[in-house]
């Protein structure tokens, strides 16, 4: 994580970071709240380490933390979120033994989701991270540079600019080489053999792994594939590639079984495609936070039935197959 998660903390700094961390998750704050959150963040360095902290509480316990909400449930929204502040700001300052025991346990990512989860995190220089299902990732902003290291799944980021004296790259690694952002807004997915990046504001830079002199540029408008070795050609990119950070899955003219490998990223257990109906085209938006009835909505675009085998083993078959 950045900005050293051991260091000590004050109890003024906690507490305006969580109240900063409840006010931003309410739903209430003004572009101007915003905006003041921001200045606060980039202000001190020990005001980054506050917030980050917040953040990782916040998803630890699922937003507002029931053990701190519980006890003031009754009273109003507002006073309840000084309470809950008040409480959260206990667990941002030093401690270091207990913090550094459970930020460092074995495998656990800074930000991650589970299986049909999606998240925003708010980062410390206040550039926005989207993360899709089944993602991971960790940060680490320090002096010199602000990384993103995405273990798995994919993540969409809107930069900020960088408030420090010497502008810090702004750089994700993934398993395959380094994307540098070029003041930008652009997503990024790693599979098993290749990063997928896609630009939708001002342009990219790629740096596959194992051949750091080769710089690909990516404009918007334009998406490319990286591997260890190398990056693809640049070519236009899926208009729809951060449709899923809006919850919605756009698809036009779609294979049946890619649609069904893509739906199958954002539900739990098995969905497959009989090798009958896999060649069947699908085009639409659907909605991602509940994948069941877009499933059981496909007989009525196509030539198909849903096969529920259990509630997570699911087959897309020929009718009466």
């Amino acid at each position: 994580m950045s900005a050293e998660p051991s260091a000590v903390v004050n109890e003024a700094v906690a507490l305006q970071a969580a109240e900063w961390f409840f006010l931003l998750q309410s739903g209430e704050a003004t572009a101007q709240d915003r905006q003041r959150w921001a200045q606060w963040c980039a202000a001190q360095p020990a005001h980054a380490t506050a917030w980050q902290r917040a953040q990782r509480v916040g998803q630890t316990f699922g937003g507002l933390p029931p053990a701190l909400a519980l006890p003031v449930l009754a009273r109003p929204a507002t006073v309840r979120r000084r309470a809950a502040a008040k409480a959260m700001a206990v667990l941002l300052m030093s401690a270091p033994a207990g913090w550094m025991a459970w930020q460092h346990r074995p495998g656990q990512a800074d930000f991650r989701t589970a299986t049909g989860e999606r998240r925003e995190v708010m980062l410390a220089d206040g550039s926005r991270l989207h993360l899709d299902t089944a993602s991971a990732v960790d940060i680490d902003f320090d002096g010199a540079m602000r990384l993103i290291r995405l273990r798995s799944g994919a993540i969409h980021i809107q930069t900020a600019p960088d408030r420090q004296a010497a502008a810090r790259p702004f750089v994700v690694a993934t398993a395959h080489g380094r994307v540098q952002a070029l003041g930008t807004r652009f997503s990024v997915r790693q599979d098993s053999d290749h990063t997928l990046v896609a630009v939708q504001e001002h342009a990219v830079e790629l740096r596959p792994a194992q051949s750091t002199a080769q710089v690909t540029l990516l404009q918007a408008g334009q998406q490319a594939r990286m591997n260890a070795t190398q990056a693809s050609p640049a070519q236009a990119a899926n208009p729809d590639a951060d449709s899923w950070t809006r919850g919605i899955l756009r698809v036009r003219d779609m294979r049946l079984q890619d649609f069904a490998a893509e739906l199958g990223r954002y539900r739990p257990g098995i969905l497959r495609c009989d090798p009958a109906v896999a060649d069947l085209r699908i085009s639409g938006a659907f909605q991602l936070g509940d994948t069941t009835p877009v499933l059981d909505s496909l007989p009525k675009a196509l030539p198909v039935d849903v096969l529920y085998r259990t509630r997570y083993w699911v087959t897309l078959v020929a009718p009466g197959g």
